[in-house]
């Protein structure tokens, strides 16, 4: 499950995701007009079919998180669609405006294959992950819901770890069945804090 050497980001790639991200919130700002990522014209890494999450805080506050569990397109081309999706249509949030888009830190995570895990009880499952580096999804009769390794910044205890990721999914805290389906997966991480600032770009 772990990436390994072959899969990790190389610092160009890496700096490349960030600039998409960024070029795909501006495009949606109506700052530039660029196209999203050919990948013709992209990477090896950047072409493969991996999945990503991008997510927006200011001064630390969550201000926008959206993106895939499943491999579905290149990852250039995901995390160009994610970028958007998190900064405009996060449904917990409003559009991301030009004034709040100077202030933002951005994340993303580039996800590894998704593991499921075989366990018969919550017990079980509690006793197999690893604070800090598992990011987890629970399955149950459709309903779903994940939380990224970088949670475990916040809820440190697998045991509370668990309990809110089900109320996420709209579940008790309490719940458990033997139907529940558990995957984890870990995460590249790359952040850049305020991209707007250093490209120079002015509110409006």
């Amino acid at each position: 499950m772990a990436a390994t050497p072959s899969t990790r980001l190389d610092p160009a790639a890496r700096l490349e995701l960030l600039r998409t991200a960024a070029s795909a919130i501006e495009c949606g700002l109506g700052q530039v007009k660029v196209a999203p990522p050919d990948p013709a014209a992209l990477a090896e890494s950047l072409r493969r079919v991996r999945a990503s999450f991008v997510t927006l805080t200011i001064e630390g506050d969550l201000r926008g998180c959206c993106g895939t569990l499943d491999p579905a397109r290149p990852l250039a081309l995901d995390v160009w669609r994610n970028a958007q999706a998190t900064a405009f249509r996060d449904p917990r949030f409003a559009p991301l405006t030009r004034t709040e888009w100077l202030r933002v830190d951005l994340e993303i995570s580039v996800l590894s294959p998704r593991e499921l895990m075989a366990v018969h009880s919550e017990a079980e499952l509690l006793s197999r992950l690893v604070p800090g580096r598992d990011g987890l999804v629970l399955c149950w009769r459709g309903a779903s819901a994940t939380f990224l390794p970088k949670v475990w910044e916040q809820l440190n205890e697998p045991r509370e770890f668990v309990r809110h990721l089900k109320l996420k999914a709209g579940w008790s805290a309490e719940f458990w069945s033997e139907e529940i389906e558990a995957w984890r997966y870990d995460t590249e991480l790359i952040r850049q804090s305020r991209p707007a600032q250093r490209a120079g770009i002015q509110a409006t």
